[in-house]
């Protein structure tokens, strides 16, 4: 675990130049508006460690992949999302000196992304080998307000000299990716420019022919008065740049201010891609720096509006929390249907950064209740629209009649994950999808979803686990044999508990949605049952599954087991283990840790706090006791299910070891992959852990319910949430808990079990 990000309630902040961390800051001062993103690479040259990513949403290569592709089902590739065109480019030289922070002598450095505007700062000074000194302040920020635009600006001071000052700022295309499988580059040209003041790159990617179109423009001023400076041309490959050369003295300050242009060919012709970046690169000059910054601003304080969680008496938490909203903030603004949310969002290449369950498991509850409706809805209707996909990848692999296996990982609804106890194994993921749609009607009472996109997503999935299983006569009960569940540190099992019970779930629920769109939207029944040769028998081997499915059970400890052969481990305690073993998946091979009994994220206490309603309070304390101890919460998406657990269980000590490490996950590097990009998506959890954990927040009978408690460590926590067409803000002190009701109609709410109807304002103590 790394200490060095200063706390702070708003900011992100960073002091010192410190090279070994630098992908690290990187990453955790990462920008993006939904539609791009940008790690927090310099501007100027650095040769240093670096992992340059500029990325475009929803622009993918198809990697050939290196593992399993000759085996039947395989697929043939991994989804990349792509390091894009690099628009923050501007070379500085002085004399014949590059400013390079690898060969300088820097000082004074501090990088800061402060949250609450959405706008990365960088400042420090810099002596060059010849003795010249420079101070550098740079601003960049993704437009939220205008998500087609970047734009920085740029200082150089001469602190010590008199002489030449050259910048060139450019676009290079000519990038690559550092996870590419085969070390290929993605990118084709397909026509540049470059003129006086302004440059622009038109990209395809190979296989996918996706248009990426790149323009930047620039303005240059000295001591606050604008220049017209004679400009030098490059136009290469993939490459264009501007070039300037400006006279300074000791104590001048040169300002550059570029804009800057991302749009793609799933929003433009192609043939008209050039000439629409063209306009907003030219929209974004007239409108200047200073507005844009001012309009960035406002947007922000939007989004924060309703999303901030408010924690008084901990800066670390604070810190933490705001961070994991940001970054959600950025990652996903549900405008485009064909978009969803990639395990790094922008800041990072692993994972390819595609799909996984990872949204409807841990994101959808975030944006469920703090953005309009429409926002979570968009990510349901993505898995609807990629539904025949999810048939054709069942049917690789066997499965018939419209049965319906959503891919692990995807970009276009194709599985594109090529370890063979993911793709063929990890099968709960279609449980998480279907679960996402229980949840959005549970919580928007939109029970129409379920005729207009839902019911066929269900039956799709319902299908697939009733073809899954099969009848064992030596247990007399149905089984599911070899899958891989949410604990990835177990392959290859036989009846994971949470595979079982979330298949179970499914079936069930599938069958209440068909009988609900029949008696509510008889019309509509009849074309998808026509649609989908739906035939209700079918319903009777899903019931008969459900009534007869094996659960693996411990009579002696009173649980049920993670799969069937469990208690065949040596069960040890991760308070056991040496720390010289930890992590253990980079310290242990694979076989051994397939052996232990270590568990890497919650399993069995995945479903218990998915159908938490399901299980008595002292059913859920037993496997919690059982469980914990044993999960080394390796995986990002661990501690927040543990918060909430805990929170529920009163182990309020546990519950906040457990947030702050999911709260703190990456800017404490908690797991030592921070500079591979940002977990964002376990970043939801963090929000869940304290609206879920510590304010309790459940959804039950169509009405919400409070049951909260402050930390030992903190003094208050405040946030809001919507709920249907409501705005609640909920305080939590020492002595008790205030709902308001800022659209001022009456609401019904439950606090500490007791029901009460909320006009404006209600306060409990407690």
């Amino acid at each position: 675990m790394k200490n060095y990000i200063l706390h702070d309630e708003w900011q992100i902040i960073e002091k010192g130049f410190k090279p070994e961390l630098n992908k690290i800051s990187e990453s955790l001062c990462s920008i993006g508006n939904g539609r791009m993103g940008q790690r927090a690479n310099f501007e100027e040259k650095y040769s240093g460690e670096t992992l340059q990513g500029s990325y475009v949403a929803g622009v993918y290569y198809p990697d050939k992949t290196r593992v399993g592709w000759w085996k039947n089902g395989y697929p043939e590739y991994f989804a990349k999302v792509l390091n894009a065109c690099n628009w923050i480019g501007i070379n500085v030289t002085i004399g014949k000196d590059e400013l390079d922070l690898a060969t300088c002598n820097v000082s004074h450095f501090k990088r800061v992304l402060d949250m609450q505007e959405g706008v990365l700062y960088r400042n420090f000074t810099a002596q060059l080998a010849k003795g010249q000194e420079v101070k550098i302040a740079s601003q960049r920020f993704c437009s939220i307000a205008d998500d087609e635009i970047g734009a920085i600006r740029y200082s150089i001071t001469s602190v010590n000299f008199n002489g030449t000052l050259t910048l060139t700022p450019y676009l290079d295309g000519d990038v690559e990716n550092e996870d590419a499988n085969y070390g290929d580059k993605f990118w084709n040209e397909v026509a540049r420019e470059v003129g006086s003041g302004e440059a622009y790159l038109n990209l395809e990617t190979k296989k996918t022919f996706f248009h990426v179109a790149t323009g930047m423009c620039f303005e240059v001023y000295k001591n606050g008065e604008k220049q017209n400076l004679a400009i030098a041309e490059t136009d290469r490959e993939k490459y264009v740049a501007n070039t300037v050369n400006i006279e300074v003295k000791e104590g001048d300050e040169v300002v550059l201010y570029k804009y800057a242009a991302n749009l793609s060919s799933m929003n433009y012709a192609k043939a008209k891609l050039i000439g629409a970046c063209r306009k907003a690169v030219r929209r974004a000059a007239a409108k200047g720096f200073d507005q844009l910054l001012q309009d960035q601003k406002a947007a922000w304080a939007a989004k924060w509006e309703e999303s901030d969680v408010t924690i008084e008496g901990d800066v670390s938490a604070q810190q933490g929390i705001r961070f994991n909203i940001f970054q959600m903030n950025q990652t996903y603004t549900g405008e485009d249907e064909r978009l969803n949310i990639g395990p790094k969002g922008f800041t990072g290449e692993k994972y390819g950064g595609s799909t996984y369950w990872d949204t409807e498991a841990y994101c959808f509850p975030f944006y469920l209740s703090t953005a309009d409706p429409k926002v979570a809805r968009q990510l349901l209707v993505y898995r609807y629209k990629h539904l025949q996909k999810a048939i054709e990848n069942g049917q690789k692999l066997g499965f018939t009649d419209g049965a319906a296996l959503y891919p692990m990982v995807t970009m276009n609804g194709e599985e594109c994950h090529n370890e063979w106890e993911i793709t063929f194994e990890e099968l709960h993921r279609n449980g998480a999808i279907a679960f996402a749609i229980y949840d959005y009607i549970r919580y928007t009472a939109d029970e129409d979803y379920l005729a207009e996109y839902g019911l066929e997503v269900l039956m799709g999935i319902a299908r697939f686990w009733s073809q899954r299983v099969n009848f064992s006569k030596a247990k007399n009960k149905y089984v599911m044999l070899g899958v891989t569940g949410p604990n990835e540190y177990e392959n290859n099992v036989n009846n994971n508990w949470y595979t079982n019970y979330i298949a179970c779930w499914c079936m069930g629920y599938c069958q209440s949605a068909v009988e609900f769109v029949k008696e509510k939207h008889p019309e509509r029944y009849a074309e998808i049952a026509a649609k989908t040769k739906f035939d209700e028998s079918e319903m009777v081997r899903w019931k008969d599954i459900r009534n007869n499915m094996y659960f693996p059970f411990s009579n002696e400890l009173n649980i049920y087991l993670q799969q069937d052969n469990f208690l065949d481990k040596e069960i040890i305690h991760v308070d056991e283990l040496s720390p010289a073993d930890r992590p253990i998946n980079q310290k242990w091979s694979w076989d051994r840790i397939l052996r232990s009994c270590f568990i890497k994220q919650a399993d069995t206490l995945q479903g218990m706090y998915l159908f938490e309603d399901h299980f008595d309070t002292d059913t859920i304390r037993r496997h919690f006791d059982f469980y914990e101890p044993l999960t080394v919460h390796e995986s990002s998406l661990s501690p927040c299910v543990h918060v909430i657990l805990a929170a529920k269980l009163g182990y309020k000590e546990k519950a906040y070891e457990m947030y702050l490490r999911t709260a703190r996950l990456d800017l404490d590097d908690y797991n030592n992959d921070t500079e591979d990009g940002c977990h964002i998506t376990s970043m939801a959890g963090t929000w869940m852990a304290v609206i879920k954990g510590f304010a309790g927040m459940r959804v039950k009978d169509g009405h919400l319910h409070f049951t909260p408690f402050v930390p030992d460590q903190w003094q208050s926590f405040a946030f809001k949430v919507r709920f249907r067409g409501h705005l609640l803000k909920v305080e939590v002190n020492k002595s008790g808990v205030t709902v308001e009701n800022e659209t001022g109609k009456e609401l019904k709410v439950f606090v500490f079990g007791h029901e009460y109807e909320i006009g404006d304002r209600l306060t409990v103590e407690g």
